[in-house]
């Protein structure tokens, strides 16, 4: 087991040092990057100074050094379009942005698993027809299209949520700014939990113990919930840690639609606003946090499958 941590600790230092180099020198040789940040009316001593205030006047495998040893000790550097430190930006934001994510994963999962089930259960039949196509629908519609059609039938037409923000105090008012967001999020992963535990179970249900439970006089819920789907949860535990940077991919789009003041929208206004820094910041802390939920994943399903060790 310890062998096996060391070895997926290293793969994502290897990882978040792979992403890390490659972000920075796209933004900073792509057209349009540091240098956009010049007026283009800018005298020459202007630009001189500019550069020499970016550090622009170096190699940029100098600048990607000295950017590497400033992350190692915290300092993701300072955001051009505000002043502020990178990381006290993206800590303002990551709450948000984390409250909508993990209700989306904790919906999708609770959810997906119960309709695997029934679909599995209902093999050929109209429930399984059912939820096949609803999960054909929900992979196939494109979020952004669906978040335009909800807002404008539940608030525009039926006025019954709000079209954006994050609401007041009250529990109610939170749920309601939630409610349009978590459900266009959770059209990219639900399809995918209940895809994998239909086939999963379908799987388990014909195998030989499965058989042996019935046998013995076990009650068919007992023998479905208990027997079969905790063998066939294993291969969903895995398709967790997949889902994770779908989500927070998705999160770009649907808090930019729904003006949800997340990590997801800092990234597209720093992007608009030409803030390399920042797009430099919060790429490196999604890439940490998707390597880490990977991690906890993988000590999860090592538990769950003990096979997992040996690789």
């Amino acid at each position: 087991m310890g062998q096996f941590l060391v070895k997926r600790f290293f793969q994502s230092l290897v990882l978040i040092l792979i992403v890390s180099i490659i972000t920075f020198f796209i933004m900073n040789l792509a057209p349009g990057g540091p240098s956009s940040m010049m007026r283009m009316d800018a005298t020459a001593e202007e630009r001189a100074a500019i550069a020499e205030q970016l550090g622009l006047n170096e190699p940029v495998i100098v600048r990607y050094k000295d950017w590497l040893l400033s992350a190692l000790g915290g300092d993701l550097g300072t955001s051009l379009s505000s002043g502020q430190p990178v990381i006290e930006r993206i800590m303002e934001r990551f709450p948000y942005t984390f409250q909508l994510t993990a209700i989306t994963l904790i919906i999708s999962v609770v959810v997906g698993v119960v309709l695997g089930v029934i679909s599995a259960m209902n093999r050929n039949k109209w429930q399984d027809n059912l939820i096949n196509f609803g999960s054909v629908v929900g992979l196939s519609v494109p979020s952004f299209w669906m978040a335009i059609m909800f807002i404008l039938l539940f608030s525009v037409e039926l006025q019954w949520l709000p079209s954006s923000g994050v609401g007041d105090s009250s529990l109610v008012d939170k749920a309601k700014s939630m409610a349009m967001p978590v459900i266009i999020l959770a059209t990219s992963t639900l399809p995918t939990i209940v895809r994998f535990t239909r086939s999963s179970m379908l799987e388990v249900i014909n195998q030989n113990f499965i058989r042996t439970a019935r046998s013995k006089g076990a009650r068919e819920k007992t023998v479905v919930y208990f027997h079969a789907l905790k063998n066939a949860l294993i291969p969903v535990v895995s398709i967790i840690g997949v889902l994770i940077p779908r989500l927070l991919g998705g999160a770009v789009i649907v808090e930019t639609v729904f003006g949800w003041p997340g990590m997801g929208r800092l990234i597209v206004e720093a992007s608009q606003g030409r803030d390399y820094n920042l797009v430099m910041g919060v790429t490196v802390f999604v890439t940490v946090l998707v390597i880490v939920s990977n991690f906890i994943v993988d000590i999860i399903y090592s538990k769950l499958d003990p096979r997992v060790k040996a690789y």
